[in-house]
């Protein structure tokens, strides 16, 4: 027999919370990056105000999330930003709200990237935050990086943002795409409150050391991709295990829900901020936070 089921309708705060720094936010959060796809607006948008009334509170975006182009190189028609998107369904931001944000890449008029070069540039990424979401301060900056052995020290940059972080502009500062001495290396400058990296039940296995340590410093891991793994900015798995499948059909749920729990319970630091352009996955992605799993499920997760 099942050991639980649920509705769709199940609300983000079934998955507990967890303080981000100087807030506390449900661990279910909603990752931006998909909504710029569709060509109408007005679909993202729904989503969105969905997802608020779903009690999600924590929203991962970046200014250089935008198509046609930008990092899921589709799209046509005029340029359409995620930033701009939750501005435009989401302001005047309720105050339980986080957004956060990320700086490293900056998107071209013609969606191509291209990585901060230099601390203007990132000043200037974080200017442009400000001025698509239309605020006056950011909640939470993550620095993405590119890894690049033996060069790839976060130091001038993260001091950037601390700096930044110093004169009002920034709450919170996070890291993306890190290992543990990035971590090391960024603390000695400021406060990190969460690690955003790729990670999954089937992906980027290497980061189970990584979301132990963030776990013994009260830092929230933030895993990205979760339910699409090593297809990246191509969707949602779906090629699951025997394994995925068999706990799917013991909580009547889908492969992709219990792809979700299982990011879920490495840790009650970790945040889930899966991202769709869709109201219906939209919800479905937010009532696996009401899942449970148990010790044996994981075990025969891996």
């Amino acid at each position: 027999m099942p050991t639980n089921t649920f509705p769709n309708e199940t609300g983000a705060a079934a998955a507990g919370t967890w303080r981000l720094g100087d807030r506390t936010v449900h661990r279910m959060g909603f990752g931006s990056m998909r909504l710029t796809a569709d060509p109408d607006p007005a679909t993202a948008i729904r989503v969105l105000r969905r997802a608020a009334e779903l009690g999600v509170d924590h929203i991962d975006t970046a200014a250089f999330y935008v198509s046609p182009g930008g990092t899921l190189g589709v799209g046509t028609g005029p340029a359409r930003y995620a930033t701009e998107l939750i501005r435009a369904a989401l302001a005047p931001y309720p105050a339980e709200l986080v957004i956060a944000t990320k700086v490293g890449f900056a998107a071209a008029a013609d969606g191509e990237l291209s990585e901060a070069n230099g601390p203007e540039q990132l000043r200037a990424q974080v200017d442009e935050n400000l001025r698509r979401l239309g605020r006056d301060h950011l909640d939470l900056v993550n620095l993405r990086i590119v890894k690049r052995a033996g060069r790839d020290s976060v130091a001038e940059s993260f001091g950037t943002l601390a700096e930044l972080r110093a004169a009002g502009k920034i709450r919170q500062l996070g890291l993306s795409n890190v290992r543990v001495d990035h971590l090391d290396e960024a603390q000695r400058i400021a406060p990190v409150v969460c690690v955003q990296n790729s990670y999954s039940l089937d992906h980027n296995r290497t980061d189970d050391e990584l979301v132990r340590v963030c776990g013994e410093r009260g830092i929230a891991y933030v895993p990205f991709f979760s339910l699409a793994g090593s297809r990246r900015e191509s969707g949602a798995n779906h090629d699951h295990s025997d394994a995925v499948h068999a706990v799917a059909r013991a909580h009547r749920a889908t492969p992709q829900q219990i792809r979700l729990a299982w990011a879920l319970h490495q840790g009650p630091h970790v945040l889930a901020i899966p991202g769709t352009g869709n109201v219906d996955h939209l919800a479905a992605n937010v009532a696996a936070g009401a899942i449970r799993l148990t010790a044996s499920e994981l075990a025969t997760l891996g």
